[in-house]
């Protein structure tokens, strides 16, 4: 007849100091439970700013991989409370140490459902739309079909190979409302971290 014998608060917390520490029956230490993550699919709760004058907004965006020279996919977003007006002309400023090759083919205006907890944000509906960008990759400039309405949420997705060195970068969205005056203002910023 085997005999059980009942765990105690005070031999569990021993038998669990143990088992971390790797050092069952003198054994070399094991490899953590869980390894380590590899990408962050959505921002930092947390941001940190030497300058967070009124003139700056924070954006929304989705990143698959913040590894260096990894390849990614961006969603650089506009949620219905950024803008006020619709959308005729969307421009982005890319930093000029953002050493990733940024080829107009490989961007694409959507309409996205958020995610949550639970699921990921999606592209529900790809918006036609001409892209250009400048010769020195620091400006993107979007020019969809129709304009850009205020409801919903929209994003530019970015597929890109992540820069070879670490950083963050700082993505800014100036937007051109429909008018007789073509001027563009600030909608916000997007703050990339690459480790």
């Amino acid at each position: 007849m085997k005999r059980r014998f009942p765990l105690t608060p005070r031999s569990s917390a021993g038998l669990a100091a143990l088992i971390g520490c790797g050092a069952i029956g003198g054994a070399a230490l094991l490899p953590p439970l869980t390894p380590p993550a590899t990408a962050q699919n959505t921002p930092s709760l947390l941001e940190f700013r030497w300058d967070s004058g009124t003139g700056y907004r924070k954006l929304y965006f989705v990143q698959s991989s913040q590894r260096r020279s990894d390849r990614s996919e961006y969603y650089f977003m506009l949620r219905k409370k950024d803008r006020k007006t619709a959308i005729l002309k969307l421009s982005i400023t890319v930093p000029s140490y953002f050493n990733a090759r940024i080829r107009p083919e490989a961007l694409t205006l959507c309409k996205m459902k958020l995610g949550g907890v639970l699921a990921r944000s999606k592209c529900t509906e790809v918006l036609p739309a001409v892209f250009e960008v400048n010769e020195k990759q620091t400006a993107i400039e979007v020019f969809p079909d129709t304009p850009i309405p205020t409801g919903g949420t929209y994003a530019v997705v970015m597929n890109v190979f992540n820069p070879s060195q670490g950083g963050m970068f700082q993505f800014n969205a100036l937007a051109q409302a429909p008018g007789d005056i073509p001027v563009s203002g600030y909608i916000g910023s997007w703050i990339v971290d690459i480790d």
